[in-house]
């Protein structure tokens, strides 16, 4: 596997590439920030991004939403996947944060995964980017690019691509390093063509080389 130096150089050059990167997932508030996340998953954020616009205009607090007819938000984020039991997980995530803490989103990536719908990563990405605690979530492109640059195995499952990558990335860079493998991921190691004749990262690349080899033939 790829050592902890050659990790931190991959990174710095994906850092290169997307410098100050960060979520593109547009929200005003943390409380709707969270909404975000949790309707991103297995959807991508520019889906995301089209349907809250009148989904936050319509139920903007978690008041609001915990108050609202589970039929209606379906009707709102009909065009994103999983839609209807996204519907009830984003309701009863209002009325938990309505209640018991008081309107707030709950700062702790503990108490997130408390909530209706909310698992360790969507956990993760909020603690991280509102709260500044430092995690690392591991989406479908990070876990694409950790086992492309064998950061970590092949066969390693979401937990142990997490805990590679911690070990592997100093803590107080776990945040940035996860947005920028997302940006690296959705934009150059594409999942079914990635742009590895034109990649800084070929060198330290092993399935990159192994690709280019196959084209060559």
């Amino acid at each position: 596997m790829l050592s902890k130096k050659k990790t931190l150089e991959a990174l710095e050059l994906m850092k290169e590439m997307y410098p100050d990167a960060e979520g593109e997932l547009r929200a005003e508030t943390p409380f709707q920030y969270l909404v975000a996340v949790m309707l991103s998953a297995q959807a991508t954020d520019a889906s995301v991004n089209k349907a809250t616009p009148n989904l936050f205009e319509a139920y903007s607090t978690p008041h609001a939403l915990a108050q609202a007819d589970e039929a209606d938000i379906r009707d709102l984020i009909r065009t994103i996947g999983l839609y209807k039991t996204k519907a009830k997980n984003i309701k009863k995530t209002a009325q938990e944060i309505d209640t018991t803490y008081q309107g707030q989103v709950p700062t702790t990536i503990k108490e997130l995964m408390k909530l209706p719908g909310v698992g360790q990563k969507t956990a993760n990405v909020v603690a991280g980017d509102l709260f500044n605690v430092p995690a690392i979530a591991v989406d479908t492109h990070v876990e694409r690019i950790s086992k492309r640059l064998r950061i970590c195995k092949k066969s390693a499952t979401l937990q142990e691509v997490e805990t590679e990558l911690m070990k592997k990335i100093p803590k107080e860079e776990w945040v940035l390093a996860h947005h920028t493998m997302i940006l690296f991921g959705r934009y150059h190691c594409v999942a079914r063509s990635p742009k590895c004749t034109t990649c800084p990262l070929i060198e330290l690349c092993l399935e990159g080389q192994q690709r280019l080899k196959k084209q060559a033939n």
